[in-house]
C-alpha cells in the first residue's frame, strides 16, 4: 500500500469543502482601494462577505449604497448588499464568524523610510482575539519578504493555535491599479502562496474561485518579493528617464521625442515616462521595504536607493524650471508670482492623492515665496495628510479664462483628461508642462515650456 506524501489536516479538508461549495464566510479587513474591490469580486463569485474597517464614514457610505472607490460602482455595491452577499462593520468581534480572513491594510513608511507595520500588527492582534481552528488568514498588504512568517504568524500563534495544523496562513500581493479600466480585480492574475502544503492548497482554491488566473509560488516570502520586484522595476526605470530628462534638457533635446522614437524598436526596449515625481501607495514606498530588509543581510541596494534619490529630487527640479521660465519669459521672480497647479491626484483620472508630487510642488513654490492654488476635477478639497497639514482644506479653483488669467503661470502636474488644455494655452502667459500633454494633443504655443 502506497503511503500518501501528505495527509491534509482535518481542519483543512473541512475548509476546502466549504470553499468548493461557496459556503465559506469571507472577511476582508480594510475597505480601501484594495479591500473594497476584492470584497465585491469575492461576493460576486458567490461567497458571503463581511467587510471590516475602522472608519465609520465608510460604513455610512456603504449603507447608503454609495461607493467611494472608482473601481466599484454604486450599482455593484448596492446589488451585493441587497442580495445579502456583502455587509460592512466596524465590529471586529465578528471576525469569529469568518472562515477566511483577508488583510488589506496600509503599510506606509516612517519619516526615516523604515517600514511601518503597525496596521498589520494591530489587525493581527484583532484577528488573534477571536482566532479559531479551521480559519485561513491571508495577508495582501505589500511588505518585505518574511513578514507573513516573521510578524503575522507569531502574533496568531500566541493564542496556542499552530499555523498549518489548527489555522492556515497565506500571502497574495494586491495588484490594483486605480484608474486603469483595462483590468479589474477578477481579471488580474493573482500570485498566491501558503505557509505549508495545506495552506497553499486552500489559498489557491479560494482565489481560483474568485479570479480568472492564479499563479502559485513556493513560499510566502517569494510572493512578498514578487510584489516588491514589480514596483522596484517601475521605480528604477522611471528614475532612469527622469535622469535622462534632466541631461537631455541641458543638451536641448526633448526626452519625450526620444522615447517616442525609441519605442518603435520592436524588441529590447520598454517605454517609461518622466514626470514631476512619484506618487501613489506603491512605487514611492515599496522599494524601501526591500532596502530596509536587505540591511539584515548586510547587502546594499544601490540601484533602489539611487532611484529613490532621483525620483525624490524631481519636484525641486520642476520648481527650478518654473522659476527660470518665469524669469526668462515673464521677467518675474517666483517669489512674486501666483501659480496654478493643474492636478492634485498622483495620476490622471483618479481622486487618489497619496504621496502625490503635486503636494510637494505646492509646498516648494510657497517655500520660495510664491503663491500656489490648484485645480483638480477629482479632488475638490485637500484632505488631512500626514506630511502636508498646512494644505488641509484648500479647495480646487474654477478653470475658466478669468481665473487662469489671474495667475502668472500654470504648472501641469497631473494630466487629467477632463481639463481644457486648449483654453489653458490661450489664457495663460506661461505653462510649465511636466507630462507632455500639450504635444500629445497637438496644442502648440510660445507660452508652453516642458519640464
Amino acid at each position: 500500500m502506497t503511503t500518501p506524501l501528505h495527509e491534509p489536516a482535518p481542519a483543512s479538508r473541512a475548509l476546502l469543502s466549504s470553499i468548493e461549495t461557496r459556503t465559506s464566510h469571507i472577511g476582508v479587513i480594510g475597505l480601501g482601494y484594495v479591500g473594497l474591490p476584492l470584497a465585491m469580486t469575492v461576493a460576486r463569485s458567490g461567497f458571503p462577505v463581511t467587510g471590516f474597517d475602522i472608519d465609520p464614514a465608510k460604513m455610512i457610505a456603504i449603507e447608503a449604497g454609495r461607493s467611494y472607490i472608482e473601481a466599484v460602482s454604486d450599482e455593484v455595491l448596492a446589488a451585493e448588499t441587497a442580495a445579502g452577499r456583502f455587509r460592512a462593520t466596524t465590529d471586529f468581534g465578528k471576525l469569529a464568524d469568518c472562515d477566511i480572513i483577508v488583510i488589506c491594510v496600509p503599510t506606509p513608511l516612517t519619516r526615516h523610510r523604515d517600514p511601518d507595520l503597525s496596521f498589520i500588527v494591530k489587525t493581527c492582534e484583532a484577528i488573534a482575539a477571536t482566532l479559531r481552528a479551521g480559519q485561513l488568514i491571508v495577508l495582501e498588504s505589500t511588505t518585505y519578504p518574511g513578514t507573513t512568517n516573521e510578524v503575522v504568524r507569531p502574533i496568531l500563534e500566541r493564542t496556542g493555535l499552530v499555523s498549518g495544523r489548527d489555522f492556515f496562513l497565506g500571502f497574495s500581493p494586491e495588484r490594483e491599479d486605480p484608474g486603469n479600466r483595462d483590468f479589474k480585480t477578477s481579471s488580474i492574475p493573482k500570485v498566491v502562496a501558503g505557509d505549508g502544503a495545506d495552506a497553499s492548497e486552500l489559498v489557491i482554491a479560494f482565489y481560483a474561485a474568485a479570479v480568472e488566473k492564479v499563479v502559485p509560488v513556493s513560499s510566502t516570502a517569494t510572493a512578498e518579493a514578487v510584489k516588491l520586484t514589480e514596483n522596484i522595476f517601475r521605480a528604477v526605470n522611471i528614475a532612469l528617464v527622469n535622469e535622462l530628462k534632466v541631461v537631455y534638457e541641458a543638451m536641448g533635446i526633448d526626452i519625450w521625442e526620444v522615447i517616442d522614437a525609441a519605442k518603435t524598436k520592436p524588441f529590447g526596449y520598454m517605454p517609461f515616462y518622466p514626470g514631476p515625481g512619484l506618487g501613489g501607495h506603491c512605487i514611492p514606498i515599496d522599494p524601501f521595504y526591500l532596502t530596509w530588509k536587505s540591511r539584515e543581510y548586510e547587502l546594499p541596494t544601490r540601484f533602489i536607493e539611487l532611484a529613490g534619490e532621483i525620483n525624490s529630487s524631481m519636484p525641486r527640479h520642476v520648481v527650478s524650471r518654473l522659476a527660470e521660465a518665469l524669469d526668462i519669459k515673464c521677467g518675474k521672480a517666483l517669489s512674486r508670482s501666483k501659480i496654478l497647479v493643474i492636478g492634485l491626484a498622483y495620476k490622471k483620472n483618479v481622486p487618489d492623492i497619496r504621496e502625490s508630487p503635486s503636494l510637494k510642488l505646492i509646498e516648494l513654490i510657497e517655500e520660495r515665496g510664491g503663491s500656489a492654488s490648484y485645480h483638480d476635477p477629482f479632488v475638490p478639497e485637500i484632505p488631512k495628510t500626514r506630511e502636508y497639514l498646512a494644505l488641509k482644506g484648500r479647495r480646487s479653483v474654477l478653470l475658466d479664462a478669468e481665473t487662469v488669467r489671474a495667475f502668472d503661470a500654470v504648472l501641469i502636474s497631473t494630466d487629467h483628461d477632463d481639463v481644457d488644455y486648449t483654453g489653458l494655452a490661450q489664457w495663460s502667459p506661461l505653462i510649465v508642462d511636466t507630462r507632455n500633454v500639450f504635444s500629445r494633443r497637438d496644442i502648440a504655443g510660445d507660452s508652453i515650456v516642458k519640464a
